[in-house]
């Protein structure tokens, strides 16, 4: 019996969901959801993260997840410090390119142990990944800010990431403003924040 499923295999995930997609006509989702698909190839690759270094996306119809393996050469700080920023700028110029089509993004970024099987991707971490993208904390700080997407990262990616301050992370720029629940459990995420910041800095220090 095929027991590959039960194995866990570690990632990186990035949740990313589309503000107010279910507002629009269903040609309309279809154009978006191909925009999106490009951006986010265009954003990895930023971060010289490549087809080989991920898993294929699990399509969420408004959204998505992306898996990233695990690489010496690609550490998880470059999704925060190459990734995320330059899907900020991919959403601007789309925006400019096509206003017609122009959307903002939730993204949430956790690390975890993943379990595929034929249909999907999934597991505790995927759910975490999922609650913290849909969190209502997160879609009221997109709502409230005029900036192309809100972030948001896990308890433990921040413990293990961002509290460190790493070359390119700004720990000062995040606030720990989410709370969800994973079946009894009560867990926590944390805002990016950049008002919270000196004026004129961006994502990375």
């Amino acid at each position: 019996m095929d027991t590959s499923a039960d194995i866990p295999r570690h990632r990186a995930i990035m949740a990313v969901d589309i503000e107010g997609s279910t507002h629009t006509t269903n040609s309309v989702r279809t154009q978006l959801r191909s925009a999106l698909f490009e951006l986010l190839d265009e954003a990895l690759a930023a971060g010289r993260i490549g087809r080989k270094h991920r898993d294929e996306f699990v399509d969420r119809g408004d959204g998505a997840l992306c898996l990233i393996r695990p690489y010496d050469q690609l550490p998880k700080t470059l999704l925060l410090t190459a990734v995320v920023p330059r899907l900020a700028e991919l959403l601007v110029k789309h925006a400019e390119s096509r206003p017609e089509l122009a959307f903002r993004l939730r993204v949430a970024v956790h690390a975890g142990e993943v379990h595929r099987d034929a249909r999907t991707s999934y597991g505790e971490d995927v759910d975490i990944a999922c609650r913290l993208v849909d969190s209502p904390e997160l879609k009221r700080h997109l709502h409230e800010t005029a900036e192309p997407l809100a972030l948001a990262v896990s308890q433990e990616f921040h413990r293990s990431v961002v509290r460190h301050g790493y070359p390119g992370i700004d720990r000062s720029a995040f606030t720990q403003a989410v709370h969800f629940k994973l079946g009894e459990e009560r867990l926590r995420g944390w805002l990016y924040t950049p008002e919270a910041r000196a004026p004129g800095e961006g994502l990375t220090a």
